[in-house]
């Protein structure tokens, strides 16, 4: 085969796939067509669309598919005639298929040529676009009835801002040029020409009134600007010196579709009548004549301004921007049953955003028909008047139930169709509440501002005597302070000598009697040191969680003892007393002396009445004290029958040493120590008393939230000395030489200096010292707290113990001792200081015990228990040692916790079980005695283990079972005292 004839077939396979794949087409009908304008092939699409099969139709003329219209217009001929004259026609038009329906077709018709460029015929191309048409048609209707639509709006939005009752204008662009004003804006421009103008061109006059300055600020921050009864004086058109008027108004900014402001929209009313009543109203009551002629001549202004916005002309959308961005409330209602065609922001905000457009009012808002609000409604369209409503009350029910009640300005004007018949009822108005409620509040404060002048003048004479009397007190509570330490540190020299000289005139009775007097002084003047430093407010306090009552029914004793027989004591106390915290022991005192007080002054006999109660003090109560918070308090109240005092004496009860007992009768001291262990104490002190008819004396705790804490028990014991090496500081000479010598005479090894940075030196001189015994008030810029620091640097091991008379707050804080610090408070026997001095220093020798202990100790140490593993809980307040001897009980292969204090052990055993307490002795608020006896209580099993720097001595309870374990104590001592405990029988 030759290559022509190759070609040649493959060409005749390419157009036979290419006619079989024209006839399988179904969507389009695709044949050809002669010269003539007759059928020469036929698809299958042509088939599905006309209706004609290929035998039927082939040979038939092409024009009966046209309609007969077509046809004789001649339609298909031109066709053919145009396809061969411009290369190709393409139309759209009706086509009629065999069964006579007709279909919208797509038409082409492409003509054919030869190679030699004679026609042969046409190609043609039909597509069925019926369903195409008729949705165009539907669309171009929607549109048109869309068109119908916003056209019936625009003209019902253009009818509505005619009959706007306030005046309406808007400035657009940064130069505030007028677009838009109503009549009401006209009239009060003095019907200038100003539309197209920018606003200071149309009314200069209003430079320097403060109108161009806010146009400025609200187009260029975007932010709203209300004012209130704004001056505004404009020259009438025709000259003249202008009327000043009063407006409320709204400069609203509005914005295009991408937030930029374009201009500012401007809303309000000419209230000048209304600022000349409210003016009128601070004199007297506005006359009501006045209020009905302003509201008809606003009616009669409204009424024009509706006719005149009749001519504005702006687009709808621009309409709704305005109405919606307005700041007074609006809504449109249509028909008599009032349905809400229209309700801009604000209209939704004062009704709770409720959906109302297409619901009548009664069914939108059914709460306000019993306000009588539709009744109005009613009338206003039947009558077709308007209704204007001033400060009219509206309750209206929120989404959780309650109601809000707002005060409203506002007209229901009606609205007229081109026929003049009522339509509708445009409402619009302002929510006046703020202003209903100031002028209610201001005519309250009319009548009662003579009283509440006098009431604010009593009361600042209270407050300014109240700030006096406590300025008084806190200048001589510092005098006092001050005293009191110097005292102390004198009677400190007299105690320590007379205690010292003691031990050699043993065998003279003369002798000893007149130290022991001497002795018994000293203790009397410590207790009116004492007294002072309470007054101050300096004494360091011991807090504990404590009942009144029990402390109360504790002194019955003391009161039989103290009041003797002519005096009836009756006590009460209601049930449930709450707990307070306070120190028990200066509570007895405070308690005892108010009881003496009372006592004197019920010379032949009378009745004492203590009185415990809880409290609440409220901030109406507070408010008139300087001194006070408000929450729960613990009150106790001390009266007497008695003589009472005088407001005078009142005023001055507090000071100390002021008295009203005859001369040698008392110190004063009595109410001003109670003053200042109350205030102290957190708490409110505060007398109540009249000549003749007696005194209460009220005195306020904090209540305390924490469990009741026992008072622990004193443990007298031997005086112990020792051979350790103290470094006394002290700046008093006498007091530093008689310290000295009685720690001299206790067998220690004393060093002595006279101020904080001599006793640096001595520190820094590296020679051995076990304890650091300084006085808290020290001369120099080294202060002590900060000496004991610089100590605790050069000596990683020494123990500090403080000493005062006068603490300040060095390390004394909301009266008690910060955490970690030893004091003993001057004057001090010389019992107490060895008992207090071995006590540290035994705390200190454990501590270097234990630590060389666990350095000897290693993990796999020969101590390790061989037997049961036992939970031991140790309770110790000093962190170091509590730390140490945990450590040591873990080396012995015992399972150890810890607890800082009783109360901290008791929640842990009240939560876990443990084999043995190991408590120190010695704790503060609830002591280790009875915590071991509570512990007991709930638990017979545990084992007990005292921990004791003061020997073997400790006043525990007959029956109690327990190991004493002495201070300091080595490893085997330890293991030996758990061992020991292990083996008791349980009780």
């Amino acid at each position: 085969m030759s290559v022509s004839q190759d070609t040649s077939h493959q060409q005749s396979d390419a157009e036979i796939q290419f006619a079989r794949m024209i006839s399988a087409v179904r969507d389009y009908a695709i044949y050809l067509l002669s010269p003539q304008g007759h059928i020469v092939t036929w698809n299958a699409g042509a088939e599905r669309f006309k209706g004609y099969a290929t035998d039927e139709i082939i040979g038939e003329h092409f024009s009966r598919f046209y309609t007969e219209e077509d046809r004789a217009m001649d339609l298909p001929a031109r066709a053919l005639q145009t396809a061969l004259s411009e290369g190709k026609f393409e139309s759209e038009g009706w086509r009629v298929r065999k069964d006579g329906s007709r279909f919208w077709a797509h038409v082409v018709i492409d003509p054919l040529f030869d190679d030699a460029g004679q026609p042969i015929g046409f190609a043609k191309i039909t597509r069925d676009i019926t369903e195409q048409r008729r949705a165009r048609e539907r669309q171009a209707h929607e549109r048109e009835a869309a068109l119908a639509a916003r056209t019936e709006e625009y003209r019902q939005l253009l009818r509505l801002f005619e009959q706007a009752p306030g005046f309406v204008c808007f400035f657009r662009g940064p130069e505030h040029v007028y677009e838009l004003q109503n009549a009401a804006h006209h009239r009060l421009a003095e019907f200038k020409d100003i539309i197209g103008k920018p606003v200071r061109q149309a009314l200069p006059e209003l430079e320097g009134q403060g109108f161009f300055e806010l146009l400025d600020g609200v187009f260029e921050s975007g932010t709203p600007y209300v004012g209130r009864a704004l001056p505004l004086m404009v020259k009438p058109a025709s000259g003249g010196p202008g009327e000043q008027r009063y407006i409320d108004f709204v400069y609203q900014p509005i914005f295009d579709e991408e937030g930029r402001v374009v201009g500012v929209f401007s809303q309000g009313s000419d209230v000048t009548e209304q600022v000349h009543a409210q003016q009128e109203i601070e004199c007297k009551q506005a006359e009501l004549e006045a209020l009905v002629h302003e509201r008809t001549r606003a009616l009669e202004e409204a009424t024009r301004a509706l006719q005149l916005a009749r001519e504005l002309q702006l687009d709808k959308n621009h309409l709704l921007q305005l109405f919606e961005q307005a700041p007074g409330f609006i809504c449109v209602l249509r028909g008599r049953d009032h349905v809400f065609d229209l309700a801009n922001r604000a209209y939704r905000s004062l009704i709770g955003e409720r959906d109302v457009v297409g619901k009548s009012v009664a069914e939108a808002l059914p709460e306000v028909a019993a306000q009588g609000f539709i009744t109005l409604l009613d009338q206003v369209y039947a009558s077709g008047e308007p209704f204007i409503g001033s400060e009219m009350a509206l309750d209206i029910r929120q989404s959780d139930g309650t109601a809000v009640t707002s005060y409203l300005d506002f007209v229901y004007q009606p609205i007229r169709d081109a026929e003049g018949r009522v339509s509708g009822i445009f409402v619009q108005g302002s929510d006046v509440t703020a202003r209903k409620l100031a002028q209610d509040e201001l005519k309250r404060y009319q009548t009662d501002l003579e009283a509440l002048v006098s009431e604010r003048t009593r009361a600042l004479e209270e407050t300014r005597e109240a700030l006096q009397r406590s300025q008084k007190l806190e200048a001589i509570g510092k005098l006092t302070g001050g005293i009191a330490h110097d005292f102390n540190n004198i009677l400190q020299i007299i105690g320590g000598n007379l205690q010292l000289l003691h031990g050699h005139v043993v065998g003279n009775a003369l002798a000893v009697k007149r130290v022991d007097t001497a002795s018994d002084a000293v203790t009397r003047g410590a207790k009116l040191s004492s007294q002072l430093l309470a007054f101050a407010r300096r004494q360091p306090l011991q807090p504990a969680v404590v009942n009144l009552a029990r402390v109360i029914n504790s002194m019955d004793d003391m009161f039989q003892r103290a009041l003797g027989e002519l005096i009836e004591v009756e006590t009460i106390c209601v049930g449930g007393l709450w707990n307070a915290l306070v120190d028990p022991n200066q509570l007895e005192n405070v308690v005892l002396n108010l009881a003496i007080n009372a006592r004197d002054a019920m010379p032949n006999g009378g009745r004492l009445t203590i009185e415990l109660g809880n409290a609440t003090l409220d901030e109406e109560y507070v408010s008139s004290e300087s001194d006070i918070a408000p929450g729960q308090y613990v009150m106790l109240a001390i009266s007497d029958t008695g003589t009472g005092m005088s407001r005078e004496v009142m005023e001055r009860a507090c000071d100390p040493f002021f008295t009203t007992k005859p001369e040698g009768v008392g110190t004063g001291l009595g109410l001003s120590m109670a003053y200042g262990f109350v205030k102290q104490s957190g708490g409110h002190f505060k007398i109540y008393s009249e000549v003749g008819h007696g005194t209460t004396i009220r005195i306020y705790f904090p209540r305390s939230h924490e469990a009741l804490i026992e008072a622990p028990v004193a443990n007298a014991g031997t005086v112990v000395g020792g051979s350790e090496t103290i470094l006394v500081v002290e700046d008093d000479a006498a007091v530093q030489a008689t310290v000295v010598a009685l720690l001299g005479d206790l067998g220690y090894r004393v060093l002595k200096a006279d101020d904080a940075g001599s006793a640096l030196g001595i520190l820094k001189s590296g020679l051995p010292i076990d304890l650091l015994f300084t006085d808290v008030v020290m001369p120099g810029k080294l202060r002590s707290p900060e000496l004991a620091r610089q100590a605790k640097l050069l000596h990683p091991d020494i123990a500090v113990l403080f000493t005062s008379g006068y603490t300040q707050n060095a390390i004394v804080h909301g009266g008690r001792l910060d955490p970690g610090v030893e004091l003993i408070s001057k004057p001090y026997r010389r019992e107490q200081l060895a008992r207090k001095i071995r006590h540290v220093l035994s705390n200190r020798q454990q501590q270097l015990q234990s630590r060389q202990a666990l350095a000897k100790a290693p993990p796999s140490s020969p101590h390790a228990h061989a037997g049961a593993v036992r939970r031991v809980l140790v309770v110790e307040d000093d962190e170091e040692l509590r730390e140490m001897t945990s450590e040591l009980i873990r080396v012995l292969g015992h399972h150890v916790e810890c607890a800082a204090n009783a109360e901290a052990a008791l929640a842990m055993l009240a939560a876990s079980r443990y084999d043995i307490l190991l408590s120190d002795v010695g704790l503060p608020g609830i002591d280790g005695v009875e915590l071991a006896r509570r512990a007991l209580r709930d638990d017979p099993q545990l084992r007990v283990v005292f921990a004791s720097g003061h020997g073997e001595n400790i006043d525990a309870e007959p029956g109690l079972s327990y190991v004493v374990l002495p201070k300091p104590y080595t490893l085997r001592r330890l293991e030996a005292a758990l061992e020991e405990v292990i083996q008791m029988p349980v009780a």
